[in-house]
C-alpha cells in the first residue's frame, strides 16, 4: 500500500500545496477538509484506486489521515477480491 500512499499524499499536496502532509497527521484537526474538499477526496479515492464507497464507509476514521485512508483501500480493496 506504499504506493497507495504516495498517491493520496500526492492528491493532499496538489490540493494544500504550502503543506507536507505525513502519513499520520489528522487532516481534519489541522482544519484542511472542508465539506467540498470531502467530496472531492471520496471522488478521488474513487477514481484513482476504483473502488465504490458506500454510505456506511463515510466514517472520519476512513478518511482522518493518509495512513488511515491507505488502510482502509486495503480492506475495501481485499473485500473487491474476494468476490
Amino acid at each position: 500500500m506504499k504506493e497507495a500512499k504516495i498517491k493520496i499524499q500526492k492528491f493532499l499536496g496538489q490540493s494544500f500545496g504550502h503543506h507536507e502532509f505525513q502519513e499520520d497527521e489528522d487532516i481534519f484537526s489541522l482544519g484542511f477538509v472542508n465539506s467540498m474538499f470531502a467530496m472531492q477526496l471520496v471522488l478521488f479515492l474513487e477514481k484513482e484506486f476504483q473502488i465504490t464507497i458506500e454510505n456506511e464507509d463515510l466514517e472520519f476514521e476512513n478518511f482522518r489521515s493518509i495512513n488511515a485512508m491507505s488502510s482502509f483501500l486495503e480492506k475495501k480493496m481485499h473485500i473487491l477480491a474476494q468476490n
